[in-house]
């Protein structure tokens, strides 16, 4: 039995803004995600500067159609990566 948690949204990892911000709008074309992702600046524990500071890409899939590796690949592009839970 196949079992995965998930709380129907991935967020993809990425190095800088401009990154994620092409992601975003990618996502659209490449994998057909309708809603707006939605993008969060993530602070490296103890760094306060900008330029130290990832980038998140939530993607809202609540009916979990969206392939988990090919996100991964995907985000790995742009030199991310996929969160796993």
């Amino acid at each position: 039995m196949n079992e995965r948690v998930s709380d129907g949204r991935h967020v993809l990892v990425l190095p800088d803004r401009d990154a994620a911000e092409e992601v975003a709008q990618e996502l659209a074309d490449r994998f057909g995600v309708a809603e707006q992702p939605q993008l969060v600046r993530d602070a490296l524990a103890g760094e306060d500067d900008a330029e130290d500071a990832q980038w998140l890409v939530v993607v809202e899939d609540p009916a979990e159609r969206l392939d988990p590796t090919a996100l991964d690949d995907f985000a790995a592009e742009y030199e991310g990566w996929l969160e796993t839970p």
